[in-house]
């Protein structure tokens, strides 16, 4: 009874109202615990989900087409216009014919503002060009030999906060006509460029030659404001049965472009102008088509040809391996297919407009090869004799058909630069003698061709991860299967926590190091470097054979599972020989310099390379390989070992063919993680590489991953231009990775584990 009764006051009936109080309070905190962890679960997914949404979100626009919209459409009276301009605004034009009458007027309404009369008293106009449509700069040709070069200005000003633009016309190299022929022969084609610097203009005479005027403007370097003009001329005479359709100057007034009516482009250069040379001439179109349009891309560096089939092909020169330049077909546009008419470039990219005689208006990129539009734009009777204007800003576009129908169109086209094939497929960049992967985002020039390649950024990333997982990969894993099934309990609380803080060092700190005093060592000592990489596990086995043939009785005295402690003085010593033998190496093997021996024998060789990031981001992967391999392998079950050992297994049997068999799913998931840190590291790929974007496998070079291309260019990207989504895009591409890396670490780990959880 005494028993009883002490039991009851310790312990409450089942059935008692503590006990049921208690168990409903533990029940409601296993709800609340279950409850917690599922929603935190799903909030990390959802967080996840989200992420990729919204990198999805901003990368999307890259990828659409051009959208246009009609802004104003109104009628003025039948012309002989034969050029167009609009002004950034898109609110005022100029329209240009071939009497020599010049009218401003606004581009939504067709009102006149302004009709300047040109000095041209009773000549007669035999010919009409245009410059760069940067420049604004025009030329009439005259039937006497003559020409009148001159540009259109804006003033722009801000009476009462509104914008107001007063458009006028210019002369910059004055208002009387300059005498292009001695002869007085008329100018069939005529072509002009002029900066502040230089004013040059081709002419092709009713006699057949070819006369080229250079004004050049040279300033007094004791005073600007006095300057003098130098006139060069030169002539070229083509021959009798050549008839010229087409003749361009570029925009460096350093190659002449002449087109014929056989399909024949020639290919002039007049960097001296008093003495031309021909450099190339090519049959630029197949039999039986013609050429219908030459333009210059912006930059001046290609040339668009039309042709009377509909397609237009881009042309540019390339140099040889003898420092000879030839023109080569880079790229097709195939997509119209009746006579090209007109093509407009754009100012700032490397896009352009045209127009065929059937009506229908393209929209084109050269860069990414896109054909961004194709769509009907004025009635197929009316395309002939049309003329159109691309705004500077390539946001809108006006037409003018001889009837005087006017039809002013606002375009949406943000990210035509940007396709699948310029993201990973090779490019043929201007100025390249052939088609690369490149990265480079931005220039000082604002006719840059920009080129977003990911592909060495990718390539970058993997090389990286390659290097830093062979130095990782068998240290961390070799090192966890020692420690967690030879290695005595003591020294493993030792080791196993001291590995462990490895992870807690900053990357940026790793970084730093590596950058700025591990890369000069190693470069300073790179045979050292490979000695070590070379010596130490030789000197390691050669140690633990050399222990096998030790005495018994002196084996005894290390405490079993300290044995490895041995290896420690032989590793320093290692490091030490090695590095102090270094320069006799070099000076043996490598007359004294292994850089240098390296870069005469075709091997690259730069200070922050990839063989300093594998060393210092391998360092930093080993801590979460090591800990989760270690743990997995410490985790299998007594039992499997004891039986095997029992069974007459040895140690190394039982660890090769057990113990690692049932840890096998930590292990995968072990490289795994280590491998989606190592792709997805910034500071330390950062701070030790020189971030050049090349595609070369060369441990001895650099290279620039995707985070580290995040982390320099994202605070310089203009938000939502095409370098700021692209970088997104990179990003959404290292997300992928790591999703796929993790997905399949999951599904292998799953399988190894039902295959071997029967051990």
């Amino acid at each position: 009874m005494v028993e009883h009764s002490i039991k009851d006051s310790v312990l409450p009936a089942y059935d008692s109202p503590i006990a049921i109080r208690r168990r409903k309070w533990r029940e409601t905190k296993d709800r609340m615990a279950n409850v917690g962890v599922a929603a935190g679960g799903m909030a990390v997914i959802f967080a996840i989900v989200l992420i990729f949404f919204y990198l999805l979100y901003v990368v999307i626009p890259l990828f659409y087409g051009a959208d246009v919209e009609t802004s104003a459409e109104f009628n003025l009276q039948k012309n002989t216009v034969s050029h167009l301009t609009l002004n950034e605004y898109n609110d005022v034009a100029l329209s240009l014919d071939m009497q020599g009458q010049l009218r401003f007027f606004a581009a939504t309404s067709g009102e006149t503002m302004l009709t300047p009369r040109l000095p041209l008293a009773d000549a007669e106009i035999s010919s009409f060009a245009k410059g760069d449509p940067s420049t604004g700069v025009f030329a009439y040709g005259f039937a006497d030999g003559q020409a009148l070069v001159f540009k259109q200005a804006y003033k722009i000003s801000y009476p009462k906060d509104i914008r107001t633009i007063t458009p006028r016309i210019e002369f910059p190299i004055g208002d009387v006509p300059l005498t292009l022929d001695a002869q007085s022969q008329s100018l069939r084609l005529l072509t002009v460029q002029s900066n502040e610097e230089q004013t040059t203009l081709a002419a092709v005479t009713a006699d057949n030659r070819v006369v080229l005027t250079a004004l050049l403007r040279e300033e007094n370097f004791m005073d600007e404001d006095e300057f003098t003009i130098e006139r060069l001329n030169a002539e070229i005479r083509l021959p009798p049965l050549v008839t010229a359709t087409h003749l361009v100057i570029d925009i460096d007034q350093r190659e002449l472009y002449l087109a014929d009516s056989d399909g024949f482009i020639s290919y002039y250069n007049i960097q001296d102008i008093t003495a031309p040379r021909l450099v190339q001439k090519i049959k630029a179109v197949p039999s039986g088509v013609t050429i219908t349009v030459i333009e210059f891309l912006t930059g001046g560096i290609s040339i668009l040809v039309g042709r009377s089939d509909g397609h237009i092909d881009q042309w540019f020169p390339v140099r040889d391996k003898n420092n000879n330049y030839t023109l080569h077909n880079v790229r097709n546009f195939t997509d119209q297919s009746d006579p090209i008419i007109a093509i407009a470039p754009e100012y700032a990219r490397k896009g352009f407009l045209t127009l065929d005689a059937s009506g229908q208006f393209g929209i084109y990129h050269t860069t990414a090869e896109r054909t961004l539009l194709i769509e009907p734009l004025i009635a197929p009777s009316q395309a002939n004799n049309t003329v159109m204007a691309i705004s500077p800003r390539a946001n809108g576009m006006l037409s003018l058909t001889k009837d005087g129908q006017i039809k002013l169109l606002a375009i949406d086209n943000e990210h035509p630069d940007v396709s699948w094939h310029s993201l990973w497929e090779k490019v043929w960049y201007e100025s390249r003698d052939q088609p690369e992967h490149l990265w480079q985002s931005s220039s000082a020039s604002n006719d840059f061709e920009p080129k977003f390649s990911l592909t060495p950024l990718t390539f970058g990333t993997l090389k990286a991860a390659f290097y830093a997982m062979a130095i990782a990969m068998p240290l961390a894993i070799f090192g966890a299967i020692f420690t967690a099934y030879f290695m005595s309990p003591s020294m493993r609380k030792i080791v196993k926590p001291t590995i462990e803080i490895m992870e807690a060092l900053p990357t940026v700190i790793l970084g730093f190091l590596a950058g700025l005093w591990l890369a000069p060592i190693v470069e300073g000592n790179l045979p050292g470097v490979f000695s070590i990489f070379i010596m130490t596990p030789i000197m390691i086995v050669l140690t633990a054979w050399g222990w096998t043939q030790l005495p018994s009785s002196f084996r005894d005295r290390i405490p079993d599972g300290w044995e490895s402690a041995i290896l420690i003085p032989v590793v320093i010593l290692v490091g030490v020989v090695s590095m102090m033998m270094s320069p006799s190496i070099e000076a043996w093997l490598f007359n004294s310099n292994m850089p240098q021996w390296l870069n005469d024998h075709g091997v690259g060789f730069d200070q922050r390379n990839s063989l300093v990031v594998g060393m210092v981001m391998g360092f930093a992967v080993i801590p979460t390989i090591f800990s989760i391999t270690e743990d997995a392998i410490f985790g299998v079950p007594k039992h499997l070992t004891i039986g095997s050992l029992a069974l007459g297994a040895t140690p190394w049997q039982t660890l090769t063919r057990v113990v690692i068999l049932t840890a096998s799913p930590g292990i995968f998931s072990a490289v795994m993680i280590g491998l989606g840190r190592a792709v997805g590291e910034t500071m330390i790929v950062l701070m030790a590489t020189g971030n050049t974007p090349i595609m070369d496998f060369n441990i001895f070079e650099g290279f620039r991953a995707l985070s580290a291309n995040i982390a320099v260019e994202m605070p310089e990207a203009e938000v939502a231009s095409s370098h700021y989504r692209v970088l997104f895009l990179a990003a959404l591409v290292l997300f992928m990775a790591t999703f796929v890396f993790n997905t399949v670490a999951e599904v292998v780990r799953q399988r190894l584990r039902n295959k071997y959880s029967s051990l």
